[in-house]
């Protein structure tokens, strides 16, 4: 079998199992949240935080909910890390420094998961599941919830109430995440995942010599490092470390976890919202970039355009050889186009156009199918301006599933898109003048201080300030400059723009909803999809096209 046709062959059986599980688990999921009852766990849970589930918010009090969460959560990972030496199974690992405490614990509380360190080689057991695997859920429910707050903005009216974030974040922790990683776990470790606390063990190598290596609970975290699009691996390898991904069969299931949810939500916004055509347009908004995106990475790494890669037959440096272009392909995509940022391949080896489509995945926002939450809210935004740009050519006042798109919304609007071309253009800027910065390119003496070295760079904090958390690589990160600017991208790259989301959500649910006409947008046809992926394209080139022909485009064409 050819590896094109091994490759289409996962993507056709993945796209097939993305549809069975989209319409029971969207559904299941619109039950969580449009329920008035609590479990009884819950409210267990809700009297030990003194949360009174009930009681609706308006935007301001949202947000102070979920910006207090997440500071008291960037509080308590960083004081985990500070004392590591002094905790039981530490693996006789060190604390970790102030600056590495402080970008972890920023990265894994904004669901990006980037990490500047080797899990192996720095994190012991308690660590790594009472701090970074705990952050891997709530975060991942915190983007859930403010993606259902903005989905209660369209569907109410004149009250102003988005729900209620405590409520938002236990259910979708308890009653969504938990029970699908428990499922997803279990397979994990019946396909030969490791789940246990070893510790340090020396084995020896096929040509000789010996090196040491860990166990640890490593099944348990990577399902939820997939599943809630998170991505940061127990090993320096990530998913490419037979331990977390021991075959192909494990390596199409964890792009299915990346991938689930996301694409499900969309279902879970047109049942909230009363329409589930709404949720299909958005659907096929992100089908369309996310399959279109698939199909050209696979063409590009399959290329055949120099001696080495006609002796390999495809891009094969950095990948590994148990899954091959395509599905190396097919899961650089997935991590790329959403939040996760796990890898299962080397990113900085993939081909200079190959880098780019990563670049670019990120730089659209995360939204094809983007982030677990965060990908349906940025959509929602994005068609948001899509509305307001057709209201433009035919010169009416915009609408949106009811609701007027006006002067506040338009603003708010444009404020969350303004927002991460804002840290990623300024921060790349500022490292390529810094000579510290510039020394942290560690291959540029082989490929040139320009264009593989600026794409290094820009990789960094194009991932940071999206919440991605993948890498190139070649880069030293773990620097006082870059574990703190990266911190500072995560942190402003996350929660700016869940202000601006939460104050739309609550411009939108104080309207009065107007009638449709024959003169409104309809905005559940075919027209408005390729309209909203004409909008995404359009505003990503022109914001980063000059950023990217500096990197992967001058370093293709060279």
């Amino acid at each position: 079998m050819s590896p094109a046709l091994a490759g289409v062959l996962q993507l056709t059986a993945l796209t097939a199992a993305l549809a069975l599980a989209y319409r029971p688990l969207g559904d299941y999921m619109a039950t969580v949240y449009a329920s008035p009852k609590h479990l009884r766990i819950e409210k267990v849970i809700y009297r030990c935080i003194g949360a009174h589930a009930d009681a609706e918010m308006r935007w301001p009090a949202y947000l102070r909910g979920v910006l207090a969460f997440s500071a008291a959560g960037v509080l308590l990972l960083y004081l985990l890390q500070r004392v590591q030496g002094g905790l039981p199974l530490s693996l006789g690992f060190a604390s970790i420094s102030p600056d590495q405490a402080f970008n972890t614990a920023a990265s894994f509380v904004t669901n990006t998961n980037w990490q500047s360190y080797s899990g192996e080689q720095a994190m012991g057991h308690v660590v790594q599941t009472a701090g970074l695997a705990v952050q891997n859920f709530v975060s991942a429910a915190t983007g859930m919830a403010v993606a259902v707050a903005l989905v209660r903005g369209f569907a109410r009216s004149r009250t102003g109430d988005l729900g209620n974030f405590w409520a938002d974040l236990v259910r979708g922790t308890i009653r969504v995440l938990v029970p699908i990683a428990v499922l997803g776990a279990l397979v994990l470790v019946a396909c030969g995942a490791v789940q246990n606390f070893s510790g340090i063990h020396e084995v020896g190598q096929f040509m000789g010599g010996a090196q040491q290596t860990n166990g640890g609970a490593v099944a348990s975290q990577e399902v939820i490092k997939e599943l809630g699009t998170n991505g940061g691996g127990y090993f320096n390898a990530n998913s490419a470390h037979p331990f977390e991904n021991p075959s192909a069969f494990t390596n199409l299931f964890e792009i299915f976890l990346i991938l689930v949810i996301p694409f499900a939500l969309t279902r879970t916004f047109g049942k909230l919202v009363g329409n589930v055509k709404q949720g299909y347009a958005i659907l096929a908004t992100m089908g369309v970039i996310w399959l279109g995106f698939t199909a050209l990475m696979m063409w590009t790494e399959s290329a055949h355009g120099g001696p080495a890669l006609q002796a390999a037959g495809a891009a094969m440096e950095g990948k590994e050889t148990r899954f091959g272009v395509g599905a190396s392909s097919i899961f650089s995509v997935a991590t790329t186009l959403t939040s996760t940022g796990a890898v299962d391949a080397f990113h900085s080896s993939f081909t200079a156009f190959g880098g780019g489509i990563q670049l670019l995945g990120m730089m659209l926002g995360e939204l094809a199918p983007g982030g677990v939450g965060s990908g349906l809210y940025g959509m929602l935004v994005m068609a948001i301006i899509a509305v307001f740009l057709a209201g433009l050519m035919v010169g009416r006042t915009p609408e949106y599933l009811g609701k007027k798109i006006g002067t506040r919304e338009i603003k708010l609007a444009a404020c969350y898109l303004l927002i991460t071309p804002t840290l990623v253009l300024g921060f790349a800027a500022a490292s390529m003048v810094l000579p510290d910065a510039l020394g942290s390119m560690l291959n540029t003496k082989a490929l040139g201080a320009g264009s593989h070295g600026f794409s290094e760079v820009l990789y960094a904090y194009t991932s940071g300030a999206n919440n991605n958390g993948s890498a190139f690589a070649g880069l030293n990160a773990n620097t006082p400059w870059y574990n703190t600017t990266i911190g500072l991208a995560m942190l402003l790259g996350r929660f700016l723009p869940m202000v601006f989301v939460l104050a739309l959500a609550g411009s939108l649910a104080e309207q009065q909803p107007v009638p449709q006409t024959a003169g409104t947008l309809r905005t559940e046809k075919p027209l408005f999809a390729g309209l909203l992926v004409g909008t995404i394209l359009i505003i990503t080139g022109l914001t980063y096209f000059p950023a990217l022909a500096l990197g992967p485009l001058a370093e293709g064409l060279s």
